[in-house]
């Protein structure tokens, strides 16, 4: 790995009783796209509160750039940049004097700050929008000049909190264009999504469950898991017409571990010693016909829902493991 710009080590966070963050521990380096998944609720927004001085860590530690985000709070402002789902630009000034006030507000001085206007406005093109207001853009426009806001003081780690929710997808592929230019020039990003074709694109995934982080590392890596493919089993693309029909009667079929729509296709995860005739028989018995079957890789949605599902399983056995010992 290149120079670690972000250190967690057993980064935990309590609020009373109940563990929001739990013994949370990963390194990012420098340039890297890192994509931090996990269903809702499941402590992202806490973690990224922490590495950004806003929430204090119950225990652990957690550096930025090599700074403490807790004993150099100061310091650690000037190092990053923030942009949530909701970030704050005032919609009744123009882009102009969105940009302009946030670089007041890291203290830039006047050609300073035009300078740096210049370079995010050149970067994210929004010359057309200079003059218009801020409530008046579109999604993707207004994520853009956001993003351009939280770099005005040139962060070297930008912190982005979904940032491509709720815009149309010619917005989200130019809003990841940028992020590949940020991270080509040495920028370290750090993204929360829900996209997986986002989370594909990303140089490194970590993926948070119940307070947990239950895996972390490279896409391709975490593809060859066992616990995604397991022994005696192998995955297909099974493409037909009445897709649907044909989940129902492949979903329960002896063999089939488990199966999802993708488009006009389903991917089963199926037994070795099950074959294509079979999947074919069992297809027709339902009807259905025109029938094309290949053998794929798994993809990161595959990833992540075997591991859900193998830690949900494990947490309802412990569960119901502590109320026969409560009775």
């Amino acid at each position: 790995m290149s120079e670690t710009m972000i250190e967690c080590d057993g980064l935990t966070k309590r609020f009373g009783d109940f563990t929001a963050v739990d013994h949370v521990s990963f390194r990012v380096g420098r340039g890297s796209i890192f994509g931090f998944l996990g269903p809702n609720g499941s402590g992202k927004s806490t973690v990224i509160r922490m590495l950004c001085g806003i929430l204090e860590p119950t225990e652990g530690r957690a550096n930025i750039a090599g700074l403490d985000v807790v004993e150099q709070g100061d310091e650690l402002k000037e190092t990053i940049g923030y942009m949530s789902q909701k970030f704050s630009l005032y919609d009744e000034l123009t882009v102009n004097e969105n940009l302009v006030f946030y670089g007041k507000l890291y203290g830039q001085r006047s050609r300073e700050l035009k300078q740096r206007r210049d370079e995010l406005i050149a970067l994210t093109h929004l010359e057309p929008y200079l003059n218009r207001r801020a409530g008046l853009l579109s999604g993707g426009w207004r994520q853009r000049l956001a993003m351009a806001c939280a770099l005005m003081h040139k962060p070297q780690v930008l912190f982005l909190d979904e940032p491509t929710a709720g815009i149309d997808p010619v917005a989200r592929r130019e809003l990841w264009d940028l992020l590949f230019e940020f991270a080509g020039q040495g920028m370290t990003l750090f993204v929360t999504t829900h996209y997986m074709d986002e989370a594909e694109r990303c140089s490194h995934v970590g993926y948070i469950y119940m307070s947990k982080l239950i895996v972390c590392g490279e896409p391709d890596e975490l593809k060859t898991m066992p616990d995604v493919n397991p022994p005696g089993t192998h995955r297909i693309d099974v493409t037909c017409d009445h897709v649907t029909a044909g989940l129902q009667a492949l979903r329960h079929f002896p063999g089939v571990k488990t199966a999802t729509v993708f488009g006009q296709s389903m991917h089963l995860l199926v037994d070795e010693s099950t074959g294509e005739t079979a999947i074919r028989n069992a297809l027709a018995n339902a009807g259905i016909s025109e029938i094309d079957i290949r053998p794929i890789a798994p993809s990161l949605e595959d990833v992540f829902v075997a591991l859900t599902n193998k830690h949900a399983t494990a947490n309802s056995a412990n569960g119901d493991a502590a109320k026969i010992s409560a009775s």
